[in-house]
């Protein structure tokens, strides 16, 4: 049989189409998604609701506006809306380009049959030998912080921060700054340091003392708390999720009260939210102090953790309070802000994690920091969770932003 023999020129062409193809190939198979997840009865947005792809662990999450964005290997693709508040769906997805619009029911609440008065407090007692097992489990990865403080309801402080962070299923355990900006308006106070609360709070703390500890998870719980079983949500043959309100015994000088949320099979810390009324911070003019404070912190860990743990996947922490000053009219002061956890994994990088102190001063770190626009426009993350038209209105107004604005170029001041 005859050889069939190629030049030089013929070979290099038939290479060059091969890649080529295979090339085409691998950007045919990418296909982006994007959509928006809503609550079925009232149409509203749902933040931080998860889409995954059945069977695989390519999954992201909501922004803000209940939009999101995920890439997948090809179509047609199953995936998997999940909210905690919402029933699961599954949604079957054919053909790309068009915007998805997702709904997800509200999740029923039952009351078990057994309502046994202890039932709470032991749901509470396993979840907390839970974290305190799963304590040393690290995980690594990034998180996105935002923070707008207000006062009398106008914009004064927009600050972004993008962390290396260590964590483990009950907290941040340390932080290194990889990008941060700042914009701020003349106002009579900043709040630039707000993220200290965010980096220093936890469920529990191994460092602690137990036997004084105030937190709800502590093996304190019956002496300091009392505890109501809400109901079971997403009931049905495989469990479902505790919902659990709680407050601080009135004796106590320490007053908080929330919810808990905990997984009945696997005993983790679902999500968790406290209201109290304890503030401690201060400012450098003794004349100045907060009164009325109410603080709210929430935490969400990702669900469906290994051996009922699982990574931080968002913190919140609301701060309204009134600053006085003799001689001075009251002013609202109102601090929003989020940490967004992203990048998970249990590999440890070697980084300089830094656990948060009360002397941290984050806008020195910030400035410390040369600024990478780059890092910022092409951040998905941060495309992901756009900072509210008001706010970016009213500080490029004022002229406060320098680089945070699209379009400016200019380095930020220093100061």
């Amino acid at each position: 049989m005859p050889t069939l023999r190629y030049s030089p020129s013929a070979v290099r062409f038939l290479s060059l189409l091969l890649v080529l193809l295979g090339l085409a190939h691998l950007g045919q198979a990418q296909v982006q998604l994007r959509g928006v997840v809503r609550d079925r009865e009232t149409q509203e947005v749902l933040p931080f609701a998860s889409i995954a792809v059945l069977g695989t662990t390519n999954g992201t999450t909501t922004n803000l506006e209940g939009e999101f964005t995920l890439v997948v290997k090809e179509l047609p693709a199953q995936l998997l809306v999940s909210e905690l508040s919402h029933v699961r769906d599954t949604v079957r997805v054919a053909a790309g380009g068009e915007l998805l619009n997702i709904t997800l029911a509200p999740a029923s609440v039952v009351l078990p049959e057994v309502k046994v008065a202890s039932y709470p407090f032991q749901l509470v007692d396993r979840a907390f030998r839970n974290l305190a097992r799963n304590y040393r489990r690290s995980y690594y990865g990034r998180a996105f912080y935002r923070q707008i403080t207000r006062i009398d309801d106008e914009p004064t402080e927009l600050q972004e921060v993008v962390w290396n962070v260590k964590s483990n299923p009950a907290r941040i355990e340390g932080t290194t700054l990889a990008q941060g900006r700042y914009a701020g308006v003349q106002a009579p106070i900043s709040l630039n340091n707000f993220s200290v609360y965010t980096r220093r709070y936890g469920l529990f703390d191994i460092r602690q003392d137990s036997t004084t500890s105030l937190a709800l998870f502590s093996p304190n719980v019956e002496k300091n708390y009392l505890l109501e079983l809400k109901g079971i949500v997403g009931e049905d043959s495989t469990g479902g999720v505790a919902e659990i309100g709680f407050e601080t015994r009135p004796e106590l000088a320490y007053q908080a009260q929330g919810t808990v949320w905990i997984d009945l099979e696997t005993n983790q810390v679902v999500r968790y939210r406290v209201v109290q009324p304890s503030f401690t911070g201060s400012t450098s003019n003794p004349r100045q102090k907060f009164t009325n404070a109410k603080l709210t912190i929430e935490m969400t860990f990702k669900p469906g953790g290994a051996a009922g743990v699982a990574p931080l996947e968002l913190m919140k922490m609301d701060l309204t309070t009134d600053l006085t000053e003799p001689g001075k009219e009251p002013l609202a002061v109102k601090v929003t802000s989020f940490t967004y956890f992203y990048n998970q994994s249990t590999t440890n990088p070697r980084l300089p994690y830094a656990q948060a102190s009360l002397n941290d001063r984050d806008l020195d770190a910030i400035r410390a920091k040369p600024y990478d626009p780059e890092f910022w426009a092409n951040n998905p993350v941060v495309k992901r969770t756009p900072a509210e038209d008001e706010v970016v209105s009213a500080f490029e107004k004022k002229g406060a932003f320098g680089s945070m604005v699209k379009g400016q170029n200019r380095k930020p001041a220093r100061r």
